[in-house]
């Protein structure tokens, strides 16, 4: 059977180094012995060395050249191929409510999505590795201080311990994307609760990192209000970027009675 084309529209960029291929698929080691799902196989070229695991393995594919590729190539997954869209799925469905590993080679157009669904279903997915757009990676492992952590990098981080693994640069893929990429892991904290209101932690997360450059004072104002009796404590002098977890993890509680009821 012929190779799968790349699709644009579905941001496909096949991965043709199988040195590398291996390598991520070796990230899943780290969390031993659970089922693994693997988003956006393509031509199976990750999926050959999960395979190699010995562990239940699951793959979801958009794509229906890519799908009848995998039927004809591996035959070892066949009643394993989910043909749907991930970010549609009830992951609770897949290994019958139990963890799994998530994994990927990402598609880089809806890579975040994917991440923010991880997030919703956290306590179904404690690992989960593979390669996305370097930006995006170095955004969700960086500390304060930072120029690039923001907003992913905080809502991870809250749930998450993120680990940047490796650089992959842009001639291993068909076609070659303009951007390097990165393999990253990401393995559940001890953190069950946040010990605040998780809907108005994202709120301000979002909200002050929207506008970064200005110090809390003036970005939390359309969550408080102007006249917010808290605008005058010394903390509000600083940038969102420069708070850790914890810190927003406070400042969301400190918030919470001075709500803006218009919120």
């Amino acid at each position: 059977m012929r190779q799968v084309r790349p699709k644009k529209f579905l941001g496909q960029h096949f991965l043709t180094d199988l040195g590398i291929a291996k390598d991520i698929a070796d990230t899943i080691d780290a969390c031993p012995t659970l089922p693994v799902l693997e988003v956006g196989p393509g031509m199976g070229v990750l999926t050959q060395f999960l395979l190699q695991k010995e562990r239940s393995l699951k793959v979801v594919e958009l794509d229906r050249e890519s799908i009848a590729y995998l039927h004809a190539n591996f035959p070892t997954l066949e009643g394993n191929i989910i043909e749907g869209d991930f970010l549609k799925m009830d992951l609770q469905q897949v290994f019958g409510g139990q963890p799994f590993v998530l994994t990927g080679n990402y598609p880089y157009n809806i890579s975040s999505q994917i991440f923010f669904k991880m997030l919703d279903n956290k306590n179904l997915i404690p690992c989960c590795t593979g390669m996305i757009q370097k930006e995006v990676a170095e955004r969700m492992a960086a500390g304060p201080g930072s120029k690039t952590y923001g907003i992913l990098s905080v809502l991870m981080q809250a749930w998450y311990s993120v680990e940047y693994l490796f650089t992959v640069h842009e001639h291993v893929f068909n076609p070659p994307p303009k951007v390097k990429s990165a393999v990253i892991r990401m393995t559940r904290n001890d953190t069950q609760e946040l010990g605040c209101d998780e809907t108005l932690f994202k709120q301000v997360v979002k909200t002050t990192f929207n506008q970064r450059r200005k110090t809390l004072r003036n970005s939390i104002k359309p969550i408080v209000g102007p006249d917010c009796p808290l605008l005058t404590d010394e903390l509000f002098n600083r940038r969102p970027e420069q708070l850790s977890v914890a810190e927003f993890i406070s400042l969301t509680n400190r918030v919470k009675e001075y709500v803006n009821p218009e919120n």
